[in-house]
């Protein structure tokens, strides 16, 4: 339906105090699933990316690159193993991720927003020491090179947006207890750095519509839940599987000074300028 110019004004004075109110504030996006895969998707995310930078908001990207990793692990033979819904991780692997997440994907990543008319710099968690991690022990699970953050050096992340970059990050780290880069997830890393660098918002873009009470009715959004409200929704069984990681990364930043947290439906063109200037709130917000 084509919107009247009246209508077209509208959505802008709607956005405007959402633009005064954020305005050289920071929202850190994690940017993985079919908003990566999809073009129409990621040119969405792209453009919303670029519109926040100009009217003021500070961007920083957090990525992900599971289906390249399998791809290129497909390309040299070598089979993609899970634990726990989590990469397990060999010397092999890990070179193979390195190499795809800190190159293909973040400097495919930069150029896109670069020749879109963004400005941004690609970064990942080796440079500067941004990301220092230990290996991951759990219930004597062995994951091989996957990494548990314990410490965000914001300094990098803070530079690059003093000097008016878009930072992309990729999520690789730094060894702390072994010469070695540790694969980590980047939901985890995407909130550590919003902690670390005192973000007001965090968004994680998913391929879900957010969480749901009924996983198989997508009309069962739960829209807001503070963070007493997880633990029965786990007991509950509302919360469960892969939605547990999210929701914990999201209240360990609400905990920590970071104002909002939502978990978006990266399959709706344009869901972060939807969510972050205008009164329609999508997907989940745990606050």
């Amino acid at each position: 339906m084509e919107l009247s110019h009246s209508d077209r004004a509208q959505v802008l004075v709607e956005a405007l105090p959402y633009i005064q109110e954020y305005n050289k504030k920071t929202v850190v996006v994690k940017y993985g699933g079919n908003a990566m895969i999809s073009d129409d998707l990621r040119k969405a995310v792209i453009s919303d990316i670029i519109l926040l930078k100009l009217v003021g908001i500070n961007v920083v990207v957090v990525h992900g690159g599971g289906p390249e990793i399998n791809e290129m692990l497909k390309k040299t033979g070598k089979e993609s193993k899970f634990v726990n819904g989590l990469r397990y991780t060999d010397e092999e692997t890990m070179d193979v991720v390195q190499m795809v997440l800190c190159g293909k994907v973040n400097k495919n990543l930069v150029s896109t927003l670069n020749r879109s008319g963004g400005s941004a710099i690609g970064l990942c968690g080796l440079d500067g020491g941004m990301l220092k991690a230990v290996r991951k022990m759990e219930d004597g699970v062995d994951y091989g090179l996957v990494g548990e953050i314990t410490e965000v050096n914001p300094k990098p992340i803070q530079d690059a947006i003093a000097d008016g970059f878009i930072p992309v990050i990729s999520t690789v780290a730094q060894g702390v207890d072994a010469e070695t880069s540790y694969n980590v997830n980047a939901d985890t890393a995407a909130a550590k750095i919003a902690i670390a660098i005192g973000a007001e918002k965090l968004i994680l873009l998913t391929d879900i519509r957010g969480l749901l009470r009924d996983r198989s009715d997508e009309s069962t959004l739960i829209s807001r839940i503070h963070p007493s409200d997880v633990p029965p929704l786990v007991k509950e069984g509302v919360i469960a599987g892969g939605m547990i990681p999210k929701i914990d990364c999201c209240v360990e930043a609400v905990r920590n000074g970071v104002h909002r947290t939502h978990i978006l439906d990266g399959r709706i063109p344009h869901s972060i300028l939807i969510e972050v200037l205008s009164h329609a709130g999508i997907g989940t917000m745990i606050w």
